[in-house]
């Protein structure tokens, strides 16, 4: 037990100094590479370029702070999804959520609708959220008269369908320029989000990430079945509900901020199981907080690779990551019935 126990420690103090190195690599490197050395002296307070310090604090160190919120919180939504939905491969992208944000986008972008008077990136901003929170709550609503999880999967599916389609026919009709806008923005980046915005965006996730935290006991019992839960005291509906808001939620903040986000939310929850092969939420969320992070700071990484100003679209990299785990999750349940 003590060997286990070591094993674990060992293992989250790994997953945390990766997330320190890829933090640290996210902003030495970029169109212009900086030393390690030079960066520590930045972030410390100490004298350097001027020009690296600009790059540095205004550029390359929201983003970074950006990838570990947005990694994080649609990698708790994806899992707390994945358990109360009893689905391994439930994922925000699944209930349309993210095709929500989408449709808000698409009517401020392509129809050129202000939102509450607003204009610009905060036009945007607002509309993603308030499209996400519609379904959402749309989703909600269904929970409440669908017991059956797998009736609610497909009623997600078939909500993120409905908005697709009306994003669709908003393209056709739309003009280039706006079409243009909207490919863009739908490809996702960290890199829109600036120090100012942070303090918005990192408030309400680290709130909404700790209310997950609270949910650790029902979330276990439920594992064991609805009527196990019950027999403890837990009410099932409420704690579904529950799970749901906090899961959508967090995919409406993400998607708002740096748009769509896919596959880390479904892949990172089944790599924290891989890793500590156990279904205890205790150490699930705490890990797939980590682990979403380093994921998300990984695939910005990988952004910057060819080394120009224009880095590659976030939505080119992430299915990389996580398409390879959602395969191995599918052939590890083939046979499951």
């Amino acid at each position: 037990m003590r060997k286990c126990i070591d094993k674990k420690t060992f293992a989250y103090i790994l997953a945390l100094l990766s997330l320190l190195l890829l933090f640290l690599a996210n902003l030495s490197y970029g169109s212009v590479s900086i030393p390690f050395s030079e960066v520590l002296s930045i972030i410390t307070g100490n004298d350097s370029e001027w020009r690296w310090s600009v790059m540095v604090l205004e550029l390359r160190l929201p983003q970074a702070l950006t990838a570990v919120l947005a990694g994080s919180s649609i990698s708790v939504a994806g899992l707390l999804l994945q358990t109360v939905l009893r689905n391994p491969l439930a994922g925000p992208e699944v209930l349309g959520v993210n095709s929500g944000a989408g449709l808000g986008v698409a009517v401020v972008m392509l129809c050129g609708v202000s939102t509450f008077g607003l204009s610009g990136h905060l036009a945007v901003l607002c509309g993603a959220f308030i499209g996400a929170l519609l379904i959402m709550l749309v989703i909600m609503s269904l929970s409440t008269l669908l017991r059956n999880n797998i009736f609610l999967l497909i009623a997600g599916v078939a909500v993120s369908y409905i908005t697709s389609s009306a994003i669709t026919l908003l393209n056709y009709f739309s003009t280039a320029d706006g079409v243009q806008s909207y490919t863009v923005w739908g490809m996702g980046n960290f890199s829109g989000v600036t120090m100012d915005k942070i303090a918005f965006f990192a408030p309400v996730a680290i709130v909404l990430l700790l209310f997950s935290l609270l949910m650790i006991k029902p979330l276990n019992a439920m594992q064991a079945g609805d009527a196990y839960a019950v027999n403890l005291g837990i009410n099932v509906k409420r704690v579904r509900c529950a799970a749901l808001c906090v899961a959508g939620l967090l995919t409406a903040v993400v998607i708002s901020f740096c748009g769509p986000v896919s596959f880390i939310g479904l892949a990172v929850p089944h790599i924290a199981r891989i890793v500590l092969r156990s279904n205890n939420h205790a150490q699930l969320i705490p890990s797939t907080m980590i682990l979403g992070a380093s994921v998300a700071l990984l695939c910005n990484l990988v952004c910057q690779l060819p080394g120009n100003a224009t880095p590659l679209p976030l939505g080119a990299v992430t299915p990389l990551v996580g398409a390879p785990v959602i395969i191995y999750v599918v052939l590890k349940n083939r046979g499951v019935r």
